[in-house]
Parts: C-alpha cells; sequence; structure tokens
C-alpha cells in the first residue's frame, strides 16, 4: 500500500510538473559529493542570503524557502549530507568524503509560481528535487550492457597500449598460465580477477578513468562475491565454451555481472533521471599526461551513450522520463585563475564534442560552464617588482599557505608535446574555512542551479 502510494504521489508531482530527478555524474574525483553538498547548502540558505543571484527565482525573491524532507526509496541510504558539513567546518577543513555506496536526499523547495495555471491552484507550489549520489567507477560499467563477453574482452585488450601495457604485464603473466578449456578452476579464477583488479588499480593511481569493471575497484557490498572474479581473455573467435570450462565460468560471471550488477543499477537509477550534470576534471589530467587526457575523453564518450535523451512532453514526462537538458561543467574553476575560466570552458567544449554531437541529435538542451561547488582560493594579483600577474592563495591540502600562478589552460584539446613544456601546474587547496550560519562560497553554483531548474521554478 505504501509503494502505491508513492508511485501515485510521484505521477501527481509529475503532471504538476513538480518533481524533477537530476542525475549528477562525472568520473572519480570529479566532484560530485562536493556539488551535492553545496547545492543542498545553498538552497536552504535562500530564505536568509542573496547567495544565488544568478538563480532567476532567487533574485526575484520567489523562492520561500527549501528543506530536506525523507527520500521515497527507503531501501538507499541517505546522502551524509550532516557529515560533510561537519568535514567543511573542521580545523583545518577537509573536503567531504568521496562517495564509496549509493546515496540520495530529496529537497522541498517552496516558491511563488509566475505561471498562471499554478497561481490559480495556489499561491506558492513546491519543487521536489530527488538527487543521487553514487561512486563514479560504477558509471564505467554502463556500456557492458551492449557487450557480450567476448565483445568486452576484445574491447580491453586492444586497449593495453602505452602506460597500460606496462601496469598489466603481471596479469597478462598470469592469464597466460590459464587453460580456458580446462576444467573451472575457481581458485585460480580468484587469482587472476585479483592480479587484474591490482592493475586497474594502477590504472587509476596514474590518472586512467577508463578502467572495467567499476566496480572491481570500488565493490561496495559485492566485495569477495563470485560475481566479481572475471577478466577479459582473448576467446577465439565464434568459439563456444566447453561445458564446465574456466572460460564457459567467466562467460557466464560477467553475464551475471551484466544483468544483476549494471542493469539492476541503470534500471533502478538512471532510465529515470530528467536533467543531467556532467562534472568533468580538466585540470587533473593536464597534469597528468596526454593518455591520461585522452583515456578520460573517450571514458565521457562511452557513458553518455548510456543515458536516455529525448524531449520530455507531459506524457513522456509521465511514463518514460528522459533528460532533456544537459549542463557539462568543468570543476575545480577556483583552482586556475579567473581569466582563465574561458579557456577552461572552451577546453570542455571540445572534450564532449562527441558527446554533445550525440545528445544534440537528440534536439536536448546543452550548455557548458566553469565552476567550483565549494570554493577553495582567493583570485587576486601578485607583483615582482616589474610586473603585475593573476594569481590564486589558498591552503594546501596539508594546511600550509600557497600563492601562485597555475599556468595558461590550453583553449583547444592539447597535443603530445603539451606535457613536455610542462606549461601547466594544478595544485589541490583544502576548501576555505566555513563561516557559520552562512551558506558555503562558491564560483558559479548559482548559475548552474538556473540551468538545471530555473525552469521548473516559473
Amino acid at each position: 500500500m505504501k509503494k502505491l502510494t508513492q508511485e501515485v504521489n510521484d505521477f501527481l508531482y509529475r503532471s504538476m510538473d513538480s518533481h524533477v530527478r537530476i542525475a549528477v555524474t562525472g568520473l572519480s574525483r570529479a566532484g560530485k559529493t562536493a556539488f551535492i553538498t553545496s547545492m543542498v547548502n545553498q538552497l536552504l540558505h535562500t530564505s536568509t542570503h542573496d547567495n544565488l543571484p544568478l538563480l532567476k527565482s532567487a533574485r526575484e525573491k520567489r523562492i520561500v524557502g527549501a528543506k530536506r524532507v525523507p527520500q521515497h526509496n527507503m531501501m538507499v541510504p541517505r546522502f551524509a549530507y550532516d557529515d560533510a558539513m561537519e568535514q567543511l567546518h573542521a580545523h583545518p577543513p577537509e573536503w567531504p568524503i568521496p562517495t564509496r555506496d549509493v546515496s540520495e536526499i530529496r529537497l522541498a523547495l517552496k516558491y511563488k509560481p509566475k505561471q498562471r495555471h499554478k497561481k490559480i491552484l495556489s499561491p506558492t507550489s513546491t519543487l521536489h528535487i530527488d538527487i543521487i549520489d553514487y561512486p563514479g567507477e560504477w558509471l564505467l560499467d554502463l556500456p557492458l550492457l551492449n557487450m557480450d563477453f567476448e565483445e568486452w574482452s576484445n574491447s580491453q585488450i586492444e586497449a593495453l597500449k602505452g602506460q597500460r601495457k606496462e601496469l598489466a604485464g603481471e596479469w597478462l603473466t598470469q592469464l597466460e598460465t590459464l587453460d580456458l578449456d580446462a576444467e573451472a578452476d575457481e581458485k585460480k579464477l580468484e587469482h587472476i580477477s585479483s592480479v587484474y583488479t591490482k592493475y586497474l588499480h594502477g590504472c587509476k593511481e596514474v590518472g586512467l578513468h577508463w578502467v572495467q569493471p567499476g566496480r572491481f575497484v570500488l565493490p561496495g557490498d559485492l566485495a569477495g562475491a563470485p560475481v566479481l572474479q572475471f577478466f577479459p581473455c582473448i576467446t577465439g573467435s565464434n568459439s563456444k565454451p566447453k561445458k564446465n570450462s574456466n572460460l564457459e565460468m567467466l562467460s557466464k560471471r560477467y553475464s551475471e555481472y551484466q544483468e544483476k550488477v549494471v542493469k539492476a543499477f541503470y534500471k533502478q537509477y538512471f532510465s529515470t533521471f530528467d536533467r543531467q550534470l556532467v562534472l568533468v576534471d580538466c585540470l587533473s589530467p593536464l597534469n597528468a599526461s596526454h593518455e591520461a587526457f585522452n583515456d578520460m575523453s573517450v571514458a565521457l564518450e562511452q557513458i553518455m551513450h548510456s543515458f536516455r535523451y529525448g524531449r520530455s512532453g507531459l506524457l513522456k514526462r509521465l511514463f518514460s522520463p528522459k533528460i532533456d537538458k544537459i549542463l557539462f561543467a568543468a570543476t575545480k574553476a577556483d583552482h586556475v585563475t579567473p581569466e582563465q575560466h574561458s579557456n577552461l570552458v572552451s577546453l570542455l567544449q571540445q572534450l564532449v564534442h562527441p558527446a554533445w554531437q550525440n545528445a544534440a541529435f537528440e534536439n536536448i538542451e546543452m550548455n557548458c560552464i566553469a565552476m567550483a561547488s565549494i570554493q577553495a582560493t582567493t583570485a587576486g594579483f601578485i607583483s615582482d617588482g616589474e610586473a603585475t600577474i593573476p594569481a590564486i592563495q589558498g591552503s594546501t591540502l596539508e594546511g600550509e599557505p600557497m600563492t601562485l600562478f597555475p599556468g595558461e589552460v590550453p583553449q583547444k584539446l592539447p597535443n603530445s608535446d603539451y606535457w613536455e613544456k610542462s606549461g601547466f601546474e594544478f595544485s589541490n587547496f583544502a576548501p576555505k574555512a566555513k563561516v557559520d550560519y552562512a551558506p558555503i562560497e562558491h564560483t558559479r553554483m548559482d548559475k548552474a542551479l538556473e540551468y538545471i531548474i530555473g525552469d521548473k521554478l516559473k
């Protein structure tokens, strides 16, 4: 009965356009947890502070207030907003702990509508906002839904170039000792899968993003389960696995992973989103390598193919929600000087161009911005006696003060010689100290919110 009541309520909310499910997506360390923390914090302060001037409804004083309300899905942990705020209030302040499992939070945002049909019903309306947080590594598994074991194996073997091939040495050596046609040896398969997992962790450590399966590096409650004990191998074209063989067991585990892990995750969460925010950390790959930068671009393109796109008219909104707006956001914009923000946006536009083309074909609204969910630095200028140059100032993760000009962000996708010249030095900063009762300092969170939910607050 409770489930039926929730479904009826969701149906009514959608029919009145008073419910939106937001996909905050991105790869690991792109800033998803920080964004959700800041988003909740900014909206909770709209009734007492002028902290969102670019959110039109806030600027027009039409937002009455916001509050956290119980989520409908009681099987999913609540997003740890209070814990994140405690970390920001710490001395010295700390970044919120990245997500290690799925969590959810729901906000009720009360506002004074401008649209006539809403004003007739009531002087105030309420927009219910559902936001899902999840490990970025899990997002990397969505493309597996379109590949069988042989196709996936071939894609992973073909990717073994450069740093990947070097890191995969131990795993490839172990793979050569495995007879795929021999009777299934669970202990040996478990050992080789652990070596393969070690290889995936090594990829992440050198700044590579495209690691599959994503659950291997962050398994959650599946740690140690046989469904996470498989790995790619050269299967041989059109070869059917022998019964009870190692190859058959690997193939079965992959199929089970597709069905029970990836597909279940996709159906429960991503197939129901209305709006999508794609967070991209362009700065870390600029510090790492040309290979890491290209790897991130490929990962983003593959992930974007897994979402449902299409205009959400009334019938679609009620029965088959699809994403109708996408915002690409270059995160950590406060880690470079302000005049570099336009370069950062230009770089992001080119980085996501293939995904943008795919979404544009479906007539989806898109935009790119540079933003910082939680401010970490102060921008200014420094003088060397002869010239004045822009700089940023903040505290390192170790608590040491730092003032620097990180360098110029390239406007275009850089060639391999960019890293040889070492023209950019990205440094991590700790978040600014949080002032009691004041909203979190940010850069363009209001612009992001106006794009994502502004039209819902008319």
